[in-house]
């Protein structure tokens, strides 16, 4: 149901965040790698046959120049999330979040912290469970452990002084 793209194996290691909070809150999804620059044919079939073969989002993460995102929203109607990636080739990670911040009108993409798939994955089954009612109780009980969390912390800090 959730596409999870990204332009190098060497992104794996942050993308794998979304993959991970998906199979928590019981979302499907596919890992492949599409480099805009290296395999733009790849990339075009990937995004006008998404909806086809039967994804609802798309989680596309890149580091340096960062053109996944974009170039794979503007080849589909799907929502695309970007997740800019602290890469070898970036500058700081700054050159990543910028390329996925600043689209043009028309070609939105939701932009994540830089490293930020965990977020991403939340969104993507966020969107999801707005028409899958399995999805949305799995996230409410998700809201609810973070609220359980924040008491428990606090709880810690007021006893431990």
């Amino acid at each position: 149901m959730v596409g999870i793209i990204m332009g190098s194996l060497s992104d794996r290691k942050v993308m794998q965040e979304a993959a991970t909070i998906l199979t928590e809150l019981g979302v499907s999804w596919e890992m492949d790698i599409v480099s805009a620059h290296r395999t733009p044919e790849k990339m075009v079939d990937y995004a006008k046959t998404a909806r086809a073969r039967g994804l609802r989002v798309i989680i596309a993460g890149a580091g340096g120049a960062a053109h996944l995102p974009g170039m794979v929203a503007s080849m589909t109607i799907l929502p695309v999330i970007g997740v800019p990636v602290k890469s070898s080739n970036s500058i700081d990670g700054w050159d990543s979040v910028l390329s996925i911040l600043q689209m043009p009108g028309g070609v939105p993409v939701a932009t994540m912290a830089l490293d930020g798939a965990r977020n991403a994955g939340i969104l993507a089954a966020q969107i999801v469970g707005t028409f899958d009612d399995e999805v949305a109780r799995k996230l409410t009980d998700f809201k609810e452990s973070l609220k359980e969390k924040v008491a428990d912390m606090s709880r810690e800090l007021l006893n431990n002084g």
